[in-house]
C-alpha cells in the first residue's frame, strides 16, 4: 500500500497548513512540516489550502426503500407521512432481495462520491420474511471495504399493531442487527406506545445493542414518547445509548413542557437527529396558514449540550422523491428551517454531520488523529462555514488510506462586458 502525504491541509481547528502522513492505511503524522525519507514510496496530494475533514456520516437513512420513486403502482400525491407508509406497504409484496441489493448498492456509491463512509440504516422488521434485516445485513458486510453501515431493527408499523411484530423483532436483533428501534407513536393507543419504547430498552439491555427509535415523528403536540425514553435512560442508566430520531412534535409542545423536556434529555444524555429532508416536507400537512417548520427544536436542544445530528432519512421514496446522499445539503436546508445562520451555528452545522453523528453511532475509530484509520475527505473549500454555502464536492475521499473517490468540479467561464472571459467559482 502506498503512503500518502497530504499537503497544505485546512483543518477544522487549525488556524494553519498542515501536513498529513498516512502510512498503512493509518493516519501516522500532522504537522505544519513533516520530514520523511524521499525513498519511501509516498504519493502526494496537495489539498491547495482546502478543507481536510474526516468523513461525512449519515446516522438516519432507510436503504431497504431507496430509489423506489417512479417504479411504484402509485406515488405520494398527499405527500404525506401516512399515506408514504401505506405505499410502502403495498410495495415490500412485490419487493425483491435484488431489487433491494441493486437500489442500496447503487446509494452508497453516491455516498461514497460524497464522502460519506459512515452510514446508520433502518431496516424493516414487520414484514414476516424479514427481507430487509438480512438484506441489509449482507450489504454490510458486502461493502464493509468502503463504507462502515449499522443496521437498526425498525417496526415500520408499529410493535403491538400486529401479533407477529414483538416476535419478528426479537428475530431480528438475534439476526445481528446493531441497532434496536421503534415507531411507537405508529401505535394504537398511548398505553401501546409507552410499551413499545420499554420494550425496546427491554430488548437493548438484553442483547446489548444501542437505541435508535423513530419517535413523535408527527405534529401532534399530543405525542410525548420521548419523554418516555428519557425517563427510562435515566432509570436505566443507558445514557448515550440511546437515540431520539424526528421528535417533530416538538416543535408544536407548548414552550413550559418544552423547557422541561429538553433539561431531561440533557439530563439522559440522549443523541436527538433531525431529518430535515423529510421532516420539513411531511410534518405539519394539516396546520394550513400559518404553516410550521416541522423541525424538532434543534437550537434549544443544543443550548441545552444536547448531542444534535443529521440524518437524511429517504433518498427517491415514497416518504421523499428526491436527493442524493448529500449530507451538505442536508445541513444546508436545516440552516434555513432551523434557523441557525449565525456564524458559529453553521460551524456547528459542519459537526452535526461528522463528529455529533459519530457520537451517536458510538464510532470510536473516527476522526483526523494519528493512530485512526485514515479515512478522511478534501472539500473544495477552505472551512466549515464555506463546504456549507458552496455544498462543496469532495475532491478526494481517501479509505483506510487508499483513494476511493475524486471529483473535478464544474468549470465555469463568463465572457464579461468588457470583453474579457472570466472562470467562476463562487468563492471569494
Amino acid at each position: 500500500m502506498k503512503n500518502i502525504l497530504i499537503k497544505n491541509a485546512a483543518l477544522k481547528d487549525s488556524d494553519s497548513l498542515n501536513e498529513i502522513l498516512i502510512s498503512d492505511g493509518k493516519i501516522k503524522e500532522i504537522a505544519k512540516k513533516i520530514n520523511f525519507n524521499k525513498t519511501d514510496n509516498i504519493e502526494t496530494i496537495d489539498a491547495q489550502g482546502n478543507l481536510v475533514a474526516p468523513p461525512l456520516v449519515d446516522p438516519h437513512v432507510h436503504l431497504d426503500a431507496v430509489l423506489v420513486s417512479g417504479k411504484l403502482k402509485r406515488q405520494n400525491n398527499s405527500g404525506t407521512l401516512l399515506e408514504a407508509i401505506d405505499i410502502w406497504g403495498e410495495w415490500k409484496s412485490t419487493l425483491t432481495d435484488d431489487i433491494l441489493m441493486n437500489n442500496a448498492r447503487e446509494v452508497i456509491k453516491w455516498y461514497a462520491a460524497n464522502g460519506v463512509l459512515r452510514v446508520r440504516t433502518h431496516a424493516d422488521c414487520t414484514d414476516p420474511t424479514l427481507r430487509t434485516v438480512k438484506c441489509l445485513l449482507a450489504l454490510k458486510e458486502e461493502v464493509k471495504e468502503l463504507i462502515d453501515i449499522q443496521v437498526v431493527a425498525f417496526p415500520q408499523d408499529a410493535v403491538f399493531t400486529n401479533k407477529i411484530n414483538r416476535d419478528l423483532l426479537e428475530e431480528a436483533v438475534k439476526m445481528g442487527v446493531d441497532v434496536i428501534g421503534g415507531a411507537p407513536h405508529i401505535e394504537y393507543t398511548r398505553e401501546d406506545g409507552v410499551k413499545e419504547v420499554e420494550l425496546i430498552y427491554d430488548l437493548a439491555e438484553k442483547y446489548d445493542r444501542l437505541i435508535d427509535i423513530h419517535i413523535d415523528e408527527t405534529g401532534d403536540p399530543h405525542s410525548r414518547f420521548v419523554e418516555v425514553m428519557a425517563k427510562e435512560s435515566i432509570n436505566r442508566e443507558f445514557f448515550d445509548r440511546a437515540t431520539a430520531s424526528h421528535t417533530t412534535a416538538m416543535h408544536n409542545y407548548n414552550n413550559d413542557y418544552a423547557f422541561k423536556l429538553i433539561g431531561n434529555l440533557a439530563k439522559a444524555k440522549i443523541n436527538m437527529i433531525t431529518n430535515p429532508f423529510d421532516n420539513t416536507v411531511l410534518q405539519n400537512r394539516t396546520d394550513g396558514y400559518p404553516r410550521k417548520r416541522g423541525c424538532t427544536r434543534v437550537d434549544e436542544l443544543l443550548e441545552k449540550g444536547v448531542n444534535v445530528s443529521i440524518g437524511h432519512d429517504s433518498i427517491m421514496d415514497p416518504w421523499y422523491s428526491m436527493g442524493k446522499g448529500n449530507m451538505l445539503s442536508a445541513a444546508y436546508l436545516l440552516m434555513h428551517t432551523a434557523q441557525l445562520n449565525g456564524y458559529e451555528q453553521v460551524n456547528t452545522l459542519f459537526d452535526m454531520i461528522t463528529t455529533n453523528s459519530a457520537k451517536t453511532m458510538h464510532l470510536s475509530d473516527y476522526g483526523i488523529k494519528p493512530g485512526n484509520s485514515a479515512d478522511l475527505i478534501i472539500l473544495d473549500a477552505e472551512n466549515p462555514f464555506e463546504a456549507i454555502r458552496l455544498q462543496a464536492e469532495c475532491l478526494y475521499v481517501i479509505r483506510k488510506g487508499k483513494v476511493i473517490s475524486q471529483t473535478v468540479p464544474a468549470k465555469r467561464t463568463v465572457s464579461f462586458y468588457d470583453g474579457k472571459t472570466y472562470d467562476v467559482d463562487f468563492k471569494l
